[in-house]
């Protein structure tokens, strides 16, 4: 039984000749078989994908259910509009509309379930982890590129359907001269930020997960977008960052080849301190803490200066976070150790007095009663 027939038998039973009701019943009918196709294929498929261990099968599924499930409600309406003359007006004036969204709206589905797939398998969850914040980092990007490449060609199929719409986007190109230099001057620093988006995902100056210091601030590379960058400070905040920025300013990226990092503490002792203790109550603090790498340790004196020596510390670690950690444990173990242990070691200042003035008794004093006073002429002692 085709759909002719179909059709043929409704029109018989009914009695009505209305090409309306035919059309409505028909579309009814399309609608129901293509739900219930839908359905039992989706069935199989997912039955199909619930045996395999990977769970990219179960992503495609879910993106593409709907897009799929409306396409063939689309593609049943056009098989029972070539039988059904009323059906088959209605249709072509929407087709032009219709057609393009459906398709536009499954290669978003299709291209977002691959790229969600690809990030799936760069997991970040474990230390050496650059490549597959590197890997994140440029699918964030195409997949925004992708997108607005798809919107932008359905929007354009769906107006080129429109006659009107084409006539009027040829006049305006024909005369649109000054108002496009115009546009396009206000239109600079958007302009500048896409390349900009462009430029990051090609060069890579930075990642998603990177650790940076921008305009003073120290945190980590939370979202890259075509127009700005989220930058998740220490004490949780965000920074909104033009990408501009980050490709005409400079900046410091800790994370750029390796987490790894050499970190540093600076102490101030006395000139007078011995400095092996010291380096030995360094070493032995350092090694005992977990947070160190095992990669260096080393005790500098950087500066020596009229009332201290400087000592600078340095010790690595695995990240910046734990890095940070790690000087503020040496630091205050170091701290409580010298005033406990060497409280000779605090920096103090030394001042010289010179001797007070010594005067030897029996010799003569100025203004004394056996002295010369001074303009006087010395006097007689009494006669023998």
């Amino acid at each position: 039984m085709n759909i002719q027939s179909v059709i043929s038998w409704v029109r018989a039973e009914t009695g009505v000749a209305s090409e309306w009701i035919f059309a409505a019943v028909g579309g009814a009918i399309a609608v129901i078989v293509a739900l219930f196709v839908h359905q039992i294929a989706f069935r199989l498929l997912r039955r199909l994908a619930s045996r395999s261990d990977s769970e990219s099968d179960d992503l495609v599924l879910r993106k593409i259910a709907r897009p799929t499930r409306y396409a063939l409600i689309a593609l049943a309406l056009v098989l029972i509009a070539r039988e059904v003359e009323a059906l088959q007006e209605v249709w072509e004036k929407i087709a032009g509309f219709v057609m393009p969204a459906l398709i536009g709206w499954i290669a978003i589905s299709l291209f977002h379930a691959l790229i969600n797939t690809m990030i799936m398998r760069a997991d970040i969850s474990h230390e050496d982890n650059l490549r597959a914040r590197r890997q994140r980092t440029r699918l964030t990007i195409f997949s925004r590129i992708g997108t607005f490449i798809i919107i932008f060609l359905t929007i354009g199929l769906m107006l080129l359907s429109i006659p009107g719409v084409r006539d009027i986007g040829v006049t305006l190109m024909a005369s649109a001269g000054l108002a496009g230099l115009a546009v396009g001057a206000a239109a600079q620093p958007a302009l500048k930020s896409l390349i900009g988006g462009f430029q990051l995902a090609m060069t890579e100056p930075i990642s998603i997960g990177d650790a940076v210091i921008i305009g003073g601030e120290w945190g980590w590379i939370e979202e890259i977008r075509m127009t700005y960058v989220v930058v998740k400070v220490w004490d949780e905040r965000r920074l909104v960052v033009p990408t501009s920025k980050f490709l005409d300013e400079i900046f410091q990226n800790w994370t750029k080849t390796t987490s790894q990092l050499l970190g540093t503490v600076m102490f101030y002792v006395d000139p007078l301190t011995k400095l092996d203790p010291i380096r030995e109550k360094f070493f032995e603090l350092v090694e005992s803490n977990a947070r160190w790498d095992k990669r260096v340790k080393h005790m500098q004196i950087t500066e020596l200066t009229r009332d201290a020596i400087e000592v600078r510390f340095l010790m690595t670690a695995k990240d910046s976070p734990t890095l940070f950690d790690l000087r503020c444990d040496v630091r205050e173990a170091l701290i409580q150790w010298i005033a406990t242990e060497m409280p000779e070691a605090i920096p103090r200042q030394r001042i010289l007095t010179p001797e007070p003035l010594r005067i030897e008794s029996g010799g003569p004093q100025i203004g004394s009663p056996g002295g010369t006073a001074m303009g006087g002429t010395p006097q007689a002692g009494p006669q023998g």
